[in-house]
């Protein structure tokens, strides 16, 4: 696959460049005065007037982080005061996973991560997330860290068949423009040091040729997408369009008020309908809007 020859492209091999070299150990630094610094970028980032600018403060963000998660034993230090990036660590507590975006001026986004390794040492060991959904030309790809399908994720679910561990469910939020956002349900498998993401591990009506599940619905709505870990299930708002006339149109979708799921069950997720689970309250319900109010307005 060709990739565009795009500054945030230069900028995804710019940390991969970094983070080979992160490999020597450093005196050890300060880390809650880098995580104040990285949260002085991050704000130049959000008031940056042009997506040069953009890039250039991110670029200058990603250099501050490497350096922060090169001091020994960095995995143990939370950075839970960093305000755009979300720090999510696997159950088992093999690796982490550092994701946020940035915003174009056009109102797309544009994505970053790293998944950092536990190792016995605390030597440094990562593996850059390279954005490259523009350049895929199949959202479903089984695709690398080098063109990851990017996502800021918020949830890590391993899934173990037979006592094995098989992968890893990835929940996370996409963006998209300013009339729609998604979400995604991704899979990551993790072997010998080497990442891919998506597989066909899902089951039912019209998802058997599926690597990863992706949710497109009206900007002005939220969507519930989360695990019930007790159930053994993945649970998400059914969307459907506003009238029967906007099929197909997703910035007109939202929550009917049904919810679906995915069952795990031997290490694989097959599809539950009409899941009978109650929501927990979301900070995002003030935004959302009843699609069936909608379609009587349209």
């Amino acid at each position: 696959m060709i990739l565009k020859n795009s500054k945030y492209t230069r900028l995804g091999l710019l940390f991969i460049v970094i983070s080979l070299g992160a490999k020597a150990q450093e005196p050890k630094q300060n880390l809650g005065a880098l995580q104040d610094s990285l949260n002085k970028i991050s704000l130049r980032v959000l008031s940056a007037q042009s997506d040069e600018q953009k890039f250039v403060q991110n670029g200058l963000f990603v250099k501050t982080l490497v350096e922060a998660l090169k001091t020994p034993n960095s995995f143990k230090y939370a950075f839970d005061s960093l305000k755009t990036v979300s720090v999510v660590k696997s159950p088992d507590d093999v690796f982490r996973l550092l994701t946020w975006y940035t915003q174009l001026v056009d109102g797309t986004y544009r994505f970053f991560g790293a998944l950092q390794m536990d190792t016995p040492s605390g030597a440094l060991k990562l593996i850059p997330l390279i954005d490259q959904t523009e350049n895929l030309t199949d959202p479903n790809l089984i695709t690398s860290n080098k063109n990851w399908f990017g996502a800021k994720y918020y949830e890590i679910i391993p899934v173990t068949s037979s006592a094995r561990l098989s992968y890893y469910i990835l929940l996370g939020w996409k963006g998209n423009n300013e009339r729609s956002t998604k979400r995604v349900i991704e899979i990551l498998n993790l072997d010998k040091g080497q990442v891919t993401f998506g597989a066909p591990v899902f089951d039912g009506k019209d998802l058997q040729s599926k690597n990863r599940l992706i949710f497109e619905y009206n900007k002005q709505n939220a969507m519930t997408l989360k695990s019930d870990l007790k159930a053994g299930v993945l649970v998400f708002d059914h969307l459907s369009p506003f009238n029967p006339d906007m099929e197909g149109k997703f910035e007109y979708y939202g929550s009917d008020g049904h919810m679906d799921g995915l069952k795990i069950i031997g290490g694989r997720l097959k599809l539950q309908v009409n899941v009978n689970l109650v929501n927990d309250p979301n900070g995002n319900d003030e935004f959302y809007i009843d699609p069936k109010k909608k379609k009587l307005e349209n």
